[in-house]
């Protein structure tokens, strides 16, 4: 191989590792995850993270250099989105990735789900039916703007900090199946705790938005 030749293959895979290095920080796969719930100021994106304004803003300027994130004026804020779907896709597949091969990751989940019948089984289309006929329901705990911006088939929004005082609106007959935003949210379990305690039957989907449309398609 010519001088020539392997330098622009070097400069290939150079390129192709800023990609590897946006993904490599924690906090910036956070608000990957976040982003793919709506579109949202750094604000807000700070306060969900759990991280300051600066070092949001940080963050966020590395994924728009990589053109992972695009931006748009709205009056008098900045909003953020993801530049689209592709990078939802690489997330997904990144932590499913990660969950098959690390056992740190698989251990960590465990906490999530302490009981089997935590989940529910991964068929999809079993549950589209069943949420169709109406045989459960499927509930969104996310907040409402999130729910608003894109939610799962036949899902009814009820946001986690609302759940307790509207429990009457749920029907004490059928299976709720709560879902946030994806298998490393929270709320979703906060809410399946909260409905069993109440004498509803509840299960968590480790699904939210990301992972369900990539899996059938969308």
């Amino acid at each position: 191989m010519s001088s020539d030749a392997r330098a622009i293959k070097d400069s290939l895979y150079e390129q192709v590792a800023r990609m590897g290095k946006v993904f490599a920080s924690p906090k910036r796969l956070e608000l990957i995850e976040l982003l793919c719930q709506s579109e949202k100021t750094v604000e807000m994106l700070a306060e969900q993270a759990a991280i300051s304004m600066k070092l949001a803003s940080s963050h966020l300027r590395e994924l728009r250099e990589a053109n992972v994130v695009a931006t748009e004026r709205q009056g008098k804020n900045i909003v953020y989105r993801l530049a689209d779907k592709t990078v939802a896709q690489v997330w997904v597949h990144l932590h499913l990735l990660a969950e098959s091969r690390l056992v740190e990751l698989q251990s960590a989940l465990q906490k999530i789900s302490a009981t089997p019948d935590d989940l529910v089984p991964s068929d999809r289309e079993s549950l589209l039916k069943m949420a169709r006929r109406g045989e459960v329901v499927v509930l969104d705990v996310r907040p409402t703007e999130e729910y608003l911006s894109a939610h799962l088939p036949f899902a009814r929004s009820i946001p986690l900090a609302e759940l307790r005082t509207r429990l009457d609106e749920l029907p004490k007959d059928r299976p709720v199946v709560a879902y946030c935003r994806g298998p490393y949210c929270l709320m979703a379990k906060d809410a399946v705790e909260l409905l069993r305690a109440a004498g509803l039957q509840s299960v968590h989907l480790r699904d939210g938005i990301a992972e369900w449309s990539l899996a059938v398609g969308a």
